[in-house]
Parts: C-alpha cells; sequence; structure tokens
C-alpha cells in the first residue's frame, strides 16, 4: 500500500501539504506552548491562561470555513500559500508586541489563520490519490499535527535560551518563510478538481445534511482533544504538580508526541477494518481515561493515561478522516474546513471549559466528568448510524473489501 503512493498521484504535493500541516501547527499552538512562561510575565488567573491558549483554536475554527471555501474555488495550492503569508503577521505583531494580556488574545486569535491550514493542506492532498488511499493519504498530512510537539519541545527552551518568550515567534518566522518557498516550488494543483466552483451556498447546502453535523461532532471530541490537551497539558502540569515550566513542557511533549504519528496509522486501520468500527472502540476507550484520570493519585499515572489518551485522539482522527472523503468527495474543501472548524471548537472549549472549571470549583473534576458524557454520547451516535452508513456507503464496503481481499493475499 504504501508502494502505491509513489505509483499514483503526487508525491511532492503530499510533501508539501505535510510540511505546510506540520509548521502551521507547530505556529497554531505556540501560545499554549508558552503559556506559563507568559503567565509569569504577565499576570494572569487559570481562567485567564485557559482562554489565551484556547483563542487561537477558536480562530483556527472560523479562519479553516473561509480557507476551505477558498481552497474549493480558487484551488487548494493558491489556499495554502495564503494561509502561510498570513500566518505571518501575528507572528510578526508577538515578536515586537504583545506587552499587555488583550493584545496576546487579540493576537492568539489571529494565529488560529495557521489553524486553517487543514483546510488546504488536506483537499491538495486529498484530491492526488484515489479513494483507497484517502485513509492513508489524509493520515500521513494530518500528521503534521506533530507541529503540536515542537512547540511543545522548543519554545520553552527558545525562551529560555533567548531570555524572552517574543523572540521565539519572531524565530519561528524562519521555518515558516522556508516551507512557504518549498510550498511555492514543490506543490501542485490536483487534477481531481471538482467540476463546479464552491459558492456560499453549497455552506447550506451540506449544513442540512445529518452526517455533516455527525462529522462535526465527532471530529470536535479527537482534534479538539488532541489540540486542546496539546495546549493546556503545560499549564495543567504545572498548575497541578507544581512543576518547573520546562518539567511541564517535557511530560506534556511526551504526552503530544504519543497522539502526533498515530493519525496515519488511524487511517490506515480504517482502510482496513473502516472508519465506522476503529472509530467505535476509540470513543469508547477515550471515555473510559477522561473519566479515570481526575482520580488517579500521581503524576506518573496521570501522565501514563494522557499518553493513551492522546494515542486515542490522534487515532480517532485519522479514523473521521478516512470517512469525510468517502461521504464528500466532490465538497471535499467545503467540508473539509466545516469538520475541522468544528474541530477546533472543541479545542477551543476543552481549555477554556477547565480553566472555568478549575477557578469555579478549585478542581478539574468535574470538568473532566463532563467530557467523559460528551464522548459516551458521541458514542451513542455512532452505533445508532453505523448499519444506516455501512449499507448507504457502498464505496467504504468496496474499500475494506479490497483491503481484507489484499491482506488474505
Amino acid at each position: 500500500m504504501i508502494r502505491s503512493l509513489w505509483k499514483q498521484g503526487h508525491w511532492p504535493s503530499l510533501l508539501a501539504s505535510f510540511l505546510y500541516f506540520d509548521v502551521s501547527f507547530m505556529v497554531w499552538v505556540l501560545l499554549g506552548a508558552l503559556g506559563v512562561v507568559i503567565s509569569q510575565d504577565i499576570p494572569m488567573t487559570v481562567f485567564q491562561q485557559g482562554l489565551m491558549v484556547a483563542l487561537p483554536i477558536l480562530g483556527g475554527s472560523i479562519f479553516r470555513v473561509l480557507l476551505g471555501w477558498y481552497s474549493d474555488r480558487f484551488g487548494a495550492k493558491r489556499a495554502g500559500m495564503l494561509g502561510m503569508s498570513a500566518s505571518m503577521v501575528p507572528l510578526f505583531c508577538l515578536w515586537i508586541g504583545g506587552t499587555r494580556l488583550p493584545e496576546i488574545y487579540a493576537y492568539g486569535f489571529l494565529l488560529g489563520v495557521a489553524g486553517a491550514s487543514f483546510a488546504a493542506a488536506l483537499p491538495l492532498a486529498s484530491r492526488w490519490y484515489p479513494k483507497e488511499n484517502q485513509g492513508l493519504v489524509m493520515g500521513i498530512v494530518g500528521a503534521g499535527n506533530s507541529g503540536t510537539l515542537l512547540a511543545t519541545w522548543f519554545a520553552p527552551r527558545l525562551a529560555q535560551i533567548f531570555g524572552s518568550w517574543h523572540a521565539v515567534f519572531g524565530v519561528a518566522l524562519i521555518p515558516m518563510s522556508i516551507i512557504l518557498l518549498l510550498y511555492l516550488f514543490a506543490a501542485k494543483e490536483p487534477v481531481m478538481q471538482q467540476t463546479k466552483s464552491s459558492q456560499a451556498s453549497d455552506f447550506i447546502r451540506l449544513l442540512k445534511e445529518k452526517d455533516t453535523w455527525l462529522f462535526c461532532y465527532f471530529y470536535s471530541i479527537t482534534f479538539g482533544g488532541f489540540v486542546g490537551f496539546s495546549s493546556f497539558l503545560p499549564l495543567y502540569f504545572h498548575g497541578q504538580f507544581t512543576l518547573s515550566p520546562l518539567q511541564a513542557a517535557n511530560i506534556a511533549a511526551l504526552c503530544v508526541l504519543s497522539g502526533s504519528f498515530v493519525r496515519p496509522v488511524g487511517g490506515w486501520l480504517a482502510d482496513r477494518i473502516g472508519g465506522v468500527s476503529l472509530l467505535k472502540g476509540l470513543f469508547f476507550s477515550i471515555s473510559i481515561m477522561l473519566g479515570v484520570l481526575p482520580f488517579l493519585p500521581s503524576l506518573t499515572l496521570q501522565a501514563g493515561c494522557f499518553f493513551a489518551l492522546m494515542v486515542c485522539l490522534g487515532m480517532g482522527n485519522g479514523s473521521v478522516f478516512q470517512l469525510v472523503p468517502q461521504r464528500f468527495r466532490q465538497e471535499i474543501g467545503t467540508v473539509t474546513g466545516l469538520v475541522g472548524a468544528a474541530g477546533g471548537v472543541g479545542g477551543f472549549y476543552l481549555p477554556f471549559l477547565l480553566g472555568l472549571v478549575r477557578e469555579q470549583s478549585g478542581s478539574f473534576v468535574p470538568g473532566f466528568i463532563f467530557l467523559c458524557a460528551v464522548v459516551g454520547i458521541a458514542w451513542g451516535c455512532l452505533l445508532a448510524v453505523k448499519q444506516q452508513w455501512l449499507s448507504q456507503w457502498a464505496d467504504i464496503r468496496r474499500t475494506t473489501t479490497q483491503f481484507q481481499h489484499a491482506a488474505e493475499k
């Protein structure tokens, strides 16, 4: 299967999509990675910390819809170039400014442009490859969420080296500029473009589809959980166990690492056994872990549980987007923007909710219990629609059968 990727499609575009996604995710979560350091420079409450790391994710939700529409209408390559160019603006602003909390909130929201990369990078790669490779291709590009690991690991260290967290945003302009140039020359507009330009009415039509809302719900859990915890874990470990900024960043980075590179595995497994079956098992596991996590008595046990949780969330991302292209092939850019936006909304509410609950009740427990219930309901919804999806989506059945035959051979 891996070998077939070199014979089909356009691998330079696949590579460019991954790199664009990777560097953009690194930029997107920089405020979360530097949250402990910034809060030491600018005093803020737990709720204000949660809002600070959540606003870039909210911005990503909004900008993803716009970039997804632009991708369908004007091309995924153009959308990617626009996204990277626009991402440099808040980076520059936080490099030379951002001395007050309202400024950080505003510039942080604009960092959401980097998070919108999802709506350009995935369509660029997806349209180059046939349906039987969608899970793996979308997983490879989606592995660019490893940029969150780069930010979590390197950002606090760079802040310590330069003696200023502002300098980290200036340094981030360098890889962003390099990838923009590489993307310009390596990426190529897919030949499998849709037959008509995306119109505003397409949003309304797609929003009338029940499946659109289900995908949004499911992705708000998998992706929202992954990016939300990626941004919030340094603050969580620092506050709960009084760790230093670097110690909190190290443990958070290990947890983020576990979920960063398993997205292709999730997509590949979804190709083999079916995205619905895989997602069902993942939702059940995620719900259990969220329910028990706040009651674990030690840092080691909680870190281990977060490690496993991020693995399931990362695989869930690949599983959801194995299903999306099967259901919405022609509108993949627009749907990717909508579903990706929902994922960003989930990522916004997670640190926002946990910070608010912690400040109001003095404990994270109610927040985790609520998240557990949200995932449990999603598991129930998936059980309710499983048979309908499997009976209506002939393409999914054919894809699964092909891989089962290939495995038998």
